[in-house]
């Protein structure tokens, strides 16, 4: 029987002998291994790509920025996902995509040249997106509204300990093993997630059967336009804050790691403190405190001349980033059971096209002034706020 659950204190549900109890251990530990090595994977590509663009494929800002758009190709396709669990269930469509993201990675290093680093970029990104939906699927079926919050922010948290552990590993084995080493080494170990992940049956329950088509409903409409909104302003610090502090304000690859180590300790206690607040306060608040984060952020990214003043934006960017878990749980609490599939595939596909498109422009922009795309990013921030004041929550969702 599943135990008793305290809307107040979700954790007490989320014990290990409880989630036994329940059936769902097995689906916590799938989860947590697989997220660990897609975050640790995707980590380990952000802190080695743009030094590696730069000092071993000898590109520009354009040439970068057409990098990142391809990177977020898959995203714009994740849709398809729905497609692939007629033939495979959401656990092995996920671990089969951490394979691939795992290989990716691993072949980056060895072909250091544009249209290498677009191929391996292709490959490894599909893993990745594929992915993100199919992970947030299986947390918000097998989770109930209460719990989701706290599951999510738990997984990001130990997430978060593994992109410690990488960044450690970068830091300290970049010039001894150099770019082939450093990539080849952090895929291959993505990748082996992916076979264990392959042989595991993770599930002893079932979530609502889910509905394999792909489709709009307007009672979402403010999911999916935060969504766009959230994918652009994602894009402006994955891309050009790193790309700031490396052309700009010349941060070394031990610099970036050191910001991402900084980052991911910060979000290791953070991550679970952000479940607790979303149950506390609502999605509304902590939103509202994202974006105005954001806009601050954003001005300062396009004013300052201080290399200390933009590691310590970088660092707070980074951190309120991870608010947007809010926009997931806003989701399930306004959407039926069995539109969680979908429903986070087609997010996952608005999310990305204005992530195919704003590296490329961004990139044209900032070769006539760098500004302009952080500028971009305050006027995002601006429409997300005034949007995210539109939310509203049921007044007892259900505890599904």
């Amino acid at each position: 029987m599943k135990p008793h659950l305290d809307p107040a204190r979700p954790e007490h549900a989320l014990t290990r002998t409880a989630l036994r109890a329940s059936g769902r251990a097995d689906i916590l530990l799938f989860l947590l291994v697989s997220t660990i090595a897609s975050t640790a994977g995707i980590q380990a590509w952000q802190t080695l790509i743009n030094n590696f663009a730069v000092d071993s494929a000898h590109l520009g800002a354009d040439a970068v920025g057409f990098v990142q758009s391809i990177r977020e190709v898959p995203g714009f396709l994740s849709m398809l996902v729905i497609y692939v669990l007629f033939v495979l269930s959401e656990q092995r469509a996920a671990s089969l995509s951490i394979l691939v993201l795992g290989i990716g990675l691993a072949a980056t290093g060895y072909f250091p040249s544009f249209w290498g680093l677009t191929l391996t970029t292709l490959v490894m990104s599909t893993g990745f997106h594929y992915y993100e939906p199919l992970n947030q699927s299986l947390t918000l079926q097998h989770f109930n509204t209460f719990e989701a919050p706290v599951v999510l922010s738990r997984v990001r948290a130990v997430g978060a300990l593994a992109n410690i552990a990488v960044g450690i590993l970068i830091y300290f084995l970049s010039d001894a093993m150099g770019y082939k080493g450093m990539f080849a080494v952090v895929g291959a170990v993505v990748a082996v997630a992916g076979v264990w992940g392959l042989f595991k049956k993770p599930c002893e329950t079932s979530g609502a059967p889910q509905k394999k088509k792909m489709y709009l409903r307007r009672k979402y409409w403010l999911y999916y336009v935060l969504t766009f909104l959230e994918g652009s302003r994602r894009q402006i610090f994955i891309v050009f804050a790193v790309f700031l502090l490396v052309k700009k304000f010349d941060y070394s690859i031990q610099a970036i790691s050191i910001l991402f180590i900084i980052n991911n300790a910060i979000n290791y206690f953070l991550n679970p403190m952000i479940g607790r607040a979303i149950n506390r306060f609502g999605e509304r608040q902590l939103l509202t405190v994202e974006y105005a984060g954001m806009i601050l952020v954003f001005l300062t990214y396009a004013y300052t001349d201080s290399h200390i003043v933009a590691g310590i934006m970088y660092v707070l960017d980074f951190l309120i980033f991870n608010f947007n878990v809010g926009v997931r749980t806003y989701y399930q609490k306004i959407a039926a059971p069995e539109d969680m599939a979908s429903g986070m595939a087609m997010g996952f596909t608005i999310n990305h096209i204005a992530a195919v498109v704003v590296p490329v422009l961004g990139g044209v922009l900032w070769m006539v002034d760098y500004k302009i795309p952080f500028f971009i990013g305050v006027g995002l921030g601006v429409l997300s706020l005034a949007l995210t004041q539109c939310i509203r929550i049921p007044a007892k969702p259900a505890a599904r």
